[in-house]
Formats: C-alpha cells, sequence, structure tokens
C-alpha cells in the first residue's frame, strides 16, 4: 500500500517542481526584464504549482483538465502572446508546459481506462 501511494505522487511532485522551476525561471535564465515572457512565467507557474498542491491534497480529475490546459497555454504561449524570439524564455516555457500537459493527459486517461490506482 505504502508503494502505491507513494507512486501516485509522482506526478505531483513532478508538477509542483516543474510549477516552482517555471516561476524562478525568469531569474535563473535571465529574461526577468523582459515583462511579456516573465509575467507568464510567474503566472504560469503559480498556477501549476497551486493545482500539484491542490492535487497532493486530494486528487481529482478537475484539477488534471484544469493543469492540461495550463501545460497547454504554456507550451503555446510564445507564440500566442508574442515573445517566441525570447531564446531564453520560449524553451523553458515549452519544455515545462509540455510536460505538465502530458503528465495531466496521462493521468486523465489512466481514471477513464479503469486503472486501479488513480481515482477521482
Amino acid at each position: 500500500m505504502y508503494s502505491t501511494w507513494r507512486k501516485e505522487l509522482i506526478p505531483d511532485v513532478l508538477n509542483l517542481l516543474l510549477g516552482v522551476g517555471l516561476f524562478i525561471s525568469p531569474w535563473l535564465l535571465g529574461f526577468s526584464g523582459e515583462r511579456t515572457p516573465s509575467w507568464n512565467a510567474w503566472g504560469s507557474g503559480i498556477a501549476i504549482a497551486a493545482l500539484a498542491l491542490a492535487a497532493l491534497t486530494a486528487f481529482a480529475e478537475w484539477e488534471e483538465w484544469i493543469a492540461l490546459a495550463v501545460g497547454v497555454w504554456v507550451t503555446l504561449s510564445p507564440w500566442l502572446m508574442q515573445f517566441s524570439n525570447s531564446a531564453a524564455a520560449t524553451p523553458v516555457h515549452v519544455i515545462a508546459g509540455t510536460v505538465v500537459a502530458l503528465i495531466a493527459a496521462i493521468r486523465i486517461w489512466y481514471t477513464h481506462s479503469g486503472h486501479p490506482q488513480v481515482t477521482a
């Protein structure tokens, strides 16, 4: 039972780390002077981390659907918000967003495929 519970935490902990990483990326990667990508990283990072914390507390399918939407947003935001020319901001947004969306999609799929260890 303990190992099952522990495995369930891995995606949420990973999303928490991705959210925190996205939040601090403007300072770490030097694009904090660029207003649009910085604010997008800060807001999206907070949203991802908050969803991960909520999922760590109690898994609910709606959290995964919102995480999927936020992940897709973060992935596409360099082009939608027109900062794709930022060599530092674009890769971090695309990578973080893709991983968050992928984790959420897999968890949603597991929930609907009757996987015994993921429940809504």
